[in-house]
């Protein structure tokens, strides 16, 4: 059966517009990932899954206009001693970024992978974005896998010294960025991946993990801050055996965010966590959609969302636990929580559990509703004013999500950014 004429038209409009990278190792994956965007579509409002989005501006040919926004302040993470990799609409800037040498990691652009006659990342590229697919269709990462003009491989072999930074600068207002990234933690290897920018106008991009037995990675992101941004990311990830996987993003502002993560544990023993926070105000839409598969014996997975919505903003959840025939003791764990400001603002939700195995834990749960009022008129009965109050409040609210974040001194620096974003908006 071809696709309807609609999707039809509006996929092929876009394509009209992209122009694939040619030959080298990854070229095969590349026309694997067309033939699954022209089989499956561009997505609209009718799929399951984009009902609480309209997913129109991040699949109409040309990207809507975003201003560059001057936040006055120095970019996230400047603080801290890291391997800084900056792409500036979408484009690797060697200028801007640190020497990527450093001992335990490897760092290269996909770009440049292909020049080699053997590379690891040709066994990742795509991978896992393809087994992504099913049962749920990603049709924007394969798009993102077929046309990705740069990127970077990673691959982690030790305890690198420095976490990497992935800047993503916005410099033109009519800039649609793709990004791709795959990262490969070896066997007992650590790492931790920070990642933070407006990115362009408009942002695709797709990170491939894989995890090998005992490695662990740490990821944090800090979406933002230019307002009139959309952004649609895909967080694709495998864990082996006893691996840790964690996650956590943090956004504010943004039009319109789609943030979808898919998880495997296919070893025995594996932890993946996956948080995030966001304050959203006025035209604001944010979108996060999980899937995660329990596929071994003895794994742990928790998801802990939380928004902040006022002056009319969206906020969206989506989230599933599946457990696999044969992967009992499963302790799997889901919160979507929201706090809304006002009358005006509101927050949809879709918490999914399938469950196979008959020797599990596993718990959802999500509200929505507004400030704690006793807990407001304590703060004020001791002095505190409104607003500070309110602020207060917030910051407590979105505790659970940071409390995720493994570095306390990284987490620091997110909770004074966002101390700074509510001072701002009082």
């Amino acid at each position: 059966m071809g696709l309807p004429d609609q999707k039809q038209t509006a996929t092929e409009a876009l394509l009209a517009t992209l122009t694939m990278p040619e030959g080298g190792c990854l070229a095969a994956a590349r026309k694997a990932a067309l033939s699954r965007v022209q089989t499956l579509g561009l997505p609209g409002r009718r799929d399951e899954y984009w009902k609480y989005t309209r997913p129109d501006t991040l699949v109409q040919p040309d990207a809507p206009a975003a201003a560059v926004f001057d936040a006055g302040e120095a970019p996230m993470f400047d603080e801290f001693d890291r391997i800084k990799v900056v792409f500036v609409d979408g484009v690797f800037s060697p200028e801007e970024s640190d020497d990527l040498s450093l001992e335990g990691i490897s760092i290269e652009r996909i770009a440049d992978i292909c020049d080699k006659d053997i590379h690891w990342g040709k066994d990742l590229y795509g991978v896992l974005e393809a087994r992504g697919q099913d049962p749920v269709a990603r049709p924007l990462a394969a798009l993102n896998t077929a046309f990705a003009q740069d990127g970077v491989a990673i691959r982690v072999t030790g305890t690198p010294s420095k976490p990497v930074n992935l800047v993503y600068r916005h410099q033109s207002d009519s800039s649609d960025a793709i990004l791709h990234h795959i990262v490969r933690v070896e066997s007992g290897a650590t790492a931790t991946i920070l990642e933070n920018g407006p990115a362009a106008s408009r942002f695709n991009k797709c990170m491939e993990v894989d995890v090998a037995d005992g490695g662990t990675l740490h990821l944090v992101r800090a979406q933002g801050r230019d307002h009139e941004r959309r952004a649609a990311t895909h967080l694709f990830a495998r864990l082996g055996k006893e691996s840790v996987f964690k996650a956590f993003t943090l956004t504010v502002n943004g039009v319109l965010t789609r943030n979808e993560a898919v998880i495997e544990l296919t070893g025995d023993d594996a932890m993946a966590h996956i948080a995030g926070a966001c304050v959203g105000d006025g035209d604001f839409h944010h979108d996060d959609t999980v899937f995660i598969t329990h596929d071994a014996v003895n794994c742990e997975s928790r998801q802990v969302f939380k928004k902040v919505l006022r002056n009319g903003a969206t906020g969206v959840f989506q989230g599933k636990i599946l457990v696999k025939e044969g992967a009992q003791k499963t302790d799997g764990y889901q919160i979507s929580q929201s706090l809304l400001l006002d009358d005006d603002s509101q927050f949809l939700a879709k918490p999914e559990l399938e469950i196979y195995a008959d020797d599990v834990a596993c718990s959802h749960g999500s509200t929505s509703g507004a400030i704690d009022e006793e807990g407001l008129f304590y703060l004020r009965s001791r002095g505190v004013p409104a607003d500070v109050a309110t602020d207060l409040l917030t910051l407590a609210f979105l505790a659970e999500a940071v409390d995720e974040i493994e570095d306390d001194e990284i987490a620091g620096a997110l909770v004074t950014r966002l101390e700074g974003w509510l001072a701002r908006r009082r």
